[in-house]
């Protein structure tokens, strides 16, 4: 399938299976009349495939060496991007940032790294399912950062226009998104 063809049936599912209307408060606690969910996109076989596939088309020219993000929304991304690095012979690692570390084991607030292995010196994608301020993938940008990490990107499935744009700017952070919420509401 070429990358139109693929960008365009992964927008089919992603308004059928992630994409409402309706009123609802986002994580960032403004109110909206359409939302995304993208699990139900990121957890369908032939979604998951076309967002790392896509994904991974898109971080090609970026040097990569490990990509993840902010536990729940980063964590099947960020999975599914490792596997078909690996399969496409250009492995990139993943993680995954916890909300809040446990406070039990070894109380880790980045997970997915064998003993040993560290951030340090090492090239970050942040990815995130769905972007509307920037604050959450903010957080994992910090933990990263704390972990010795230098992140070259975030990049975002599917960014609301709603401020992100401006934050990462400010923050000196690239900043790339996949779609742009306008593609939905338009249809």
């Amino acid at each position: 399938m070429s990358k139109s063809a693929s960008r365009a049936r992964l927008a089919d599912i992603i308004r059928k299976r992630s994409f409402g209307r309706g009123e609802i408060t986002l994580a960032s606690g403004r109110k909206s009349d359409f939302y995304f969910n993208l699990k139900p996109t990121m957890l369908d076989p032939e979604g998951a495939a076309l967002l790392a596939e896509l994904s991974l088309d898109a971080l090609k020219d970026d040097q990569v060496d490990y990509i993840g993000g902010l536990e729940m929304g980063a964590v099947p991304i960020a999975g599914a991007i490792a596997q078909l690095s690996w399969l496409k012979g250009h492995p990139i690692a993943a993680f995954f940032v916890r909300k809040k570390p446990k406070e039990h084991g070894a109380r880790l607030a980045v997970e997915g790294l064998a003993k040993g292995e560290s951030l340090a010196g090492k090239r970050i994608v942040i990815v995130e399912d769905v972007t509307t301020t920037g604050g959450s993938a903010i957080k994992a940008v910090d933990a990263v950062k704390d972990s010795g990490g230098e992140v070259v990107l975030v990049f975002t499935m599917i960014d609301r226009d709603e401020g992100a744009t401006e934050a990462f700017s400010e923050a000196g952070i690239p900043f790339r998104a996949l779609y742009k919420a306008g593609e939905f509401l338009k249809s």
